[in-house]
C-alpha cells in the first residue's frame, strides 16, 4: 500500500516541503537507480531494506532514516522476508543542513514521533504545507541534538546578549546560564572578543541605542528603556562616555552629517 499526499509548493524560505507519503512495501519492492531534484528522507517504522548511494549498499531497519540528497544517484529495495514500511518527506531548502544529513543512514528513533505526526497533514487543507514545514524544523532540531555542539561558550554568550540586552542582564546571569564560574567565563570571553563581557553588553546596548535614535527617530527616553537603562540619567552618562557627546547632541550631529554627505 502506498499513500502520497498532495503538498503545495509554497516556496518557503528555509525548509520547504514538496512531497509527503508513506508505504507498506511488498517484498523486494525497489526504486531506481534514479536522481531527484530535492532532499528526500525515509523513516523506517518496521521491516528492513537496502539503500544504495554512490554504489555502496546500506542496510536500513526500524528507527533509522535513509537520506537521499538532491541530484545524487540512488537505489533502494525492500527486504525479501521482512520488507520495510516507511514514511517519507521531500523538501527543498536554502539552509545549511546539519552535518549528520551527509550520512546515508541515520539512527534516530526519536524522529519516529515527528514522522508519525506528519501523517496528520492529510486532515488539513490550507495549512498542510506550513504544518509539514514545522515538522521538518522539529526534525532538524532532533538531528542537531545528536551531533556535537557547534557553538562554544562565547558564541552562546554573544547570542544571549544580543537577544536579552534590553532586560538588564548581568555577567553573573550569563555565567550561570552557561554553568561556568564567572571569573573563568570573563577570561575566555575577553580573550576571544577583546573586551570584557560587561564592556560588550554596554557597547551593544549603546550602539543599538544610537541606531534607534538616528535610523528610527526614537527619543532618548524611549531608547533608554528599550536597551536596558531604566534611568535616563545613567543612560545619558554611559552614552556620552562611549560616543563623546550626549544622546541629543549625537542625534543633532548625525542629522547634520546626513544632510551634508
Amino acid at each position: 500500500m502506498r499513500y502520497c499526499e498532495i503538498v503545495i509548493d509554497c516556496h518557503y524560505s528555509g525548509l520547504n516541503p514538496i512531497r509527503f507519503g508513506y508505504e507498506d512495501c511488498a517484498p523486494l519492492h525497489s526504486f531506481g537507480p534514479a536522481v531527484r531534484g530535492h532532499w528526500l528522507l525515509h523513516y523506517v517504522t518496521s521491516g528492513f531494506g537496502t539503500c544504495v548511494r554512490k554504489g555502496i549498499p546500506h542496510k536500513v531497519g526500524p528507527g533509522e532514516i535513509f537520506v537521499i540528497p538532491p541530484y545524487e544517484e540512488h537505489y533502494y529495495e525492500a527486504d525479501h522476508d521482512k520488507p520495510w514500511k516507511y514514511i517519507w518527506i521531500g523538501f527543498t531548502t536554502n539552509q545549511t543542513l546539519p552535518d549528520i544529513l551527509s550520512q546515508p543512514v541515520i539512527k534516530c528513533p526519536g524522529a519516529g514521533k515527528i514522522f508519525e505526526e506528519m501523517i496528520h497533514c492529510k486532515q488539513m487543507e490550507n495549512g498542510r504545507s506550513a504544518f509539514l514545514a514545522g515538522c521538518l524544523w522539529r526534525l532538524i532540531a532532533v538531528l542537531l541534538e545528536q551531533g556535537k555542539s557547534t557553538f562554544d561558550y562565547v558564541d552562546k554568550a554573544v547570542h544571549y546578549i544580543h537577544s536579552e540586552y534590553a532586560n538588564g542582564i548581568t555577567v553573573q546571569e550569563i555565567a550561570d546560564h552557561l554553568n561556568l564560574d564567572r571569573s573563568y567565563f570573563s577570561t575566555i570571553f575577553s580573550k576571544r572578543m577583546g573586551v570584557s563581557p560587561q564592556e560588550y553588553i554596554i557597547n551593544h546596548r549603546l550602539t543599538t541605542a544610537a541606531e534607534l535614535m538616528v535610523t528610527y527617530g526614537e527619543s532618548p527616553s524611549t531608547v533608554a528603556a528599550s536597551v536596558g537603562y531604566p534611568d535616563l540619567f545613567q543612560f545619558s552618562k554611559s552614552f556620552k562616555k562611549l560616543f563623546g557627546m550626549s544622546p541629543r547632541m549625537y542625534i543633532k550631529y548625525a542629522t547634520t552629517q546626513n544632510d551634508n554627505p
